[in-house]
């Protein structure tokens, strides 16, 4: 029997959500992650920017010397930057240096502000210092294979290519705030940004790490174009992007490890990731709520239980219909997030959990969507901004008492 026209729009919207679903699962599993291919020896010079500001006591220490231990036969250059000279990750810096005399690499301290993104700021001043034709931005709290650059580069042998970027992993969930956060990334954030690469070429770059010919730096104005940005890393690859450079993704993954981080951090930086891809994409941010399959699937579920005209025996199969969607909307997400954890050796607490998260994960992703929506302000880095509909930042004046 056919559902009243009240039970069939919610049932029509849950089979949607499932289906945008399914599509992001598939074209995750088109790509081929993890993957490595040989490199026979192309190993160009590349520079690496690391913009630093705190230390980690556990983890702060292992990412820089990642990229310090590269198996990568080609020249590099390291340029750690800070904002001051008394920032506490200095002295580690400085210790890891000594302890890799046979690398270039310097720190560097730049304590002016040439524009509201803090961390723009720094690599607008280092960028002067650059000595090599690729640049590689990574954040503070990254993590990177050993192969990491000698796989990355082979995308630039094609002239056409500016920009190689990477995924990234949320690899050291400690708490259920955190769990939450990192199945809304290992589960749904790449498998997106898959699905969206199905639709168009890619526009954008994802800031974990990004290799960069310099030259399609300097053809954007540099880092000083985008010191007033918030979203610097899908400003610098929609900019490539647009002045005719090819942006590729590498099958590594890299991994971000945090420190312990409570709720209320959790949920204001999801809010500000969100009004970020808000900003940057208001049409697919507004759409992407039909691809919440928990939360259509429970509204269904919820209208069919309730509803006057259906009986108990025709409510049947359609809540086993939504329940069974959801469970398989978790199923997919639970091998998601093992797919991108691939990585031999290193297990992830997080991983083991996200079936459990998905569906609250959904649900208050779907509170986060809609805080997202009104507002335009962002708290970053203990500052609270507001910002415009080109995503640039303004400083707003500390509140008095």
């Amino acid at each position: 029997m056919m559902p009243p026209l009240t039970v069939g729009i919610p049932s029509a919207l849950a089979v949607l959500s499932f289906g945008i679903v399914t599509w992001q699962f598939i074209a995750a599993q088109r790509f081929p992650l993890h993957r490595r291919s040989p490199n026979p020896g192309f190993a160009p010079g590349i520079t690496l920017l690391k913009p630093l500001k705190g230390c980690d006591p556990d983890h702060s220490e292992r990412c820089l010397t990642s990229w310090l231990t590269q198996d990568y036969v080609g020249p590099l250059q390291y340029l750690f930057v800070v904002a001051d000279a008394n920032d506490p990750v200095v002295p580690l810096v400085q210790r890891l240096i000594a302890a890799h005399p046979h690398r270039d690499a310097r720190l560097l301290v730049f304590p002016e502000l040439v524009g509201a993104n803090a961390k723009v700021s720094k690599l607008a001043q280092a960028e002067g210092l650059i000595a090599h034709d690729l640049v590689l931005v990574s954040d503070a709290d990254v993590l990177a294979p050993s192969d990491l650059l000698s796989q990355m580069v082979l995308p630039l042998q094609d002239d056409g290519v500016a920009l190689v970027h990477s995924f990234y992993r949320l690899a050291n969930p400690s708490n259920a705030a955190m769990e939450w956060e990192a199945t809304a990334m290992n589960a749904d954030f790449w498998s997106q940004v898959l699905q969206s690469r199905t639709l168009a070429p890619m526009d954008f770059a994802l800031g974990a790490a990004m290799l960069l010919r310099r030259s399609a730096l300097e053809g954007i104005g540099g880092f000083r174009a985008l010191a007033d940005y918030l979203a610097d890393d899908f400003q610098l690859g929609h900019r490539i992007a647009a002045a005719g450079g090819r942006i590729e993704l590498t099958p590594v993954v890299v991994e971000c490890l945090d420190a312990p981080t409570g709720w209320k951090t959790i949920w204001s930086h999801q809010v500000r990731w969100n009004r970020t891809i808000r900003v940057c994409r208001p049409g697919p941010y507004i759409a992407s709520i039909l691809a919440n399959g928990t939360l259509w699937n429970a509204l269904a579920a919820a209208v069919v239980w309730w509803h006057p005209a259906l009986s108990s025996q025709e409510r049947g199969p359609w809540l086993g219909l939504f329940m069974g969607l959801i469970i398989a909307r978790s199923l997919m997400a639970q091998l998601l997030a093992q797919q991108l954890a691939a990585v031999p050796g290193r297990p992830s607490r997080g991983d083991s959990f996200v079936f459990g998260m998905a569906a609250a994960k959904d649900l208050l992703g779907a509170a986060v969507w809609v805080a997202a929506i009104f507002g335009n302000t962002v708290h970053w880095r203990g500052i609270d901004y507001s910002v415009d509909r080109e995503g640039r930042l303004t400083p707003l004046p500390k509140s008095k008492g």
